[in-house]
């Protein structure tokens, strides 16, 4: 039998039905959060969830707390018939797809979640307030499904790493867990923003993950931090012409300054075209002495 027979996918709009179809769930319950415009990474996601939860609720809505003023918050896709497909396929038992309205009924909240110093890097750096936003609304979206496993992916590594932060800090009754990023065969991380790119922008967003896998063999031939970042620039410089950089840096696993051994996570974003695009890779490192 399929799993779109074995689990009908229960469609709501308002917390008053989330409560109520929350409530009638036992057992262990997975969230997996989204903004629509699932993909396979998503589905994968969804996957993980449904092997590890009992039940899982999947939260679609577009926040307007994490676009800034002249982001693509109205040309975000919105495609929630095909979601919910995506939902139904990978045996979700209820979606919850608030408007702005009901998520924020007294309109944008006065008091929001501050990540600290490193919301304000990175990503945060690049897009003032971002972080706020998304912590915002995450925890409420935690509060509202009562989840006990939280799902997300890699490819967003310094949110997912922040959400772990959040709820170790403020005592988030839930286990966060990070799903590694799923990407196209040529090696181009999927994202809902990919399909902005049209087909010559496409080619030149390879360079994202072209400058991750240099470093990543940098390191892998015993190089060190300085040789990781120096492969990962050169191969990104490499790559057709069109791509803006914005940043690509060696951390350590939780965002802090890079470490000369063990385990690092290096990290791109760039422009290209009018679309941004992040990824991120683990690299190992071991530099021969």
């Amino acid at each position: 039998m399929s799993s779109e027979v074995e689990h009908a996918t229960e469609l709501v709009h308002t917390r008053a039905d989330l409560a109520r179809a929350r409530a009638s769930r036992t057992g262990t319950v997975g969230v997996v959060m989204t903004m629509g415009a699932l993909h396979e990474g998503h589905e994968t996601l969804l996957r993980e969830a449904r092997a590890r939860a009992d039940h899982v609720i999947v939260t679609v809505f577009v926040n307007p707390l994490q676009f800034g003023p002249n982001e693509d918050f109205d040309r975000y896709p919105r495609t929630l018939e095909a979601d919910l497909e995506v939902c139904r396929r990978a045996g979700a038992d209820l979606v919850f797809a608030p408007s702005v309205a009901e998520m924020y009924p007294g309109g944008e909240p006065a008091v929001r979640v501050n990540p600290g110093p490193l919301g304000e890097d990175l990503e945060g750096l690049s897009r003032p307030g971002f972080f706020h936003g998304v912590l915002t609304v995450v925890l409420k979206l935690l509060q509202l499904t009562r989840a006990d496993l939280a799902f997300f992916g890699e490819k967003d590594y310094q949110q997912l790493t922040l959400v772990r932060r959040m709820c170790r800090d403020l005592d988030v009754p839930v286990e966060v867990i990070g799903v590694p990023t799923v990407r196209e065969p040529d090696g181009l991380a999927l994202s809902s923003r990919n399909r902005y790119l049209s087909p010559a922008e496409r080619s030149v967003a390879l360079n994202l993950s072209r400058a991750l896998r240099a470093g990543a063999e940098a390191a892998s031939a015993g190089g060190d931090a300085a040789a990781v970042l120096t492969a990962a620039h050169v191969a990104f410089g490499a790559g057709e012409s069109g791509a803006r950089l914005d940043y690509l840096v060696l951390t350590d696993p939780d965002l802090e300054p890079g470490p000369v051994r063990g385990p690092a996570r290096l990290l791109v974003a760039a422009w290209v075209g009018g679309t941004r695009l992040i990824d991120n890779a683990p690299v190992r490192l071991d530099p021969a002495s």
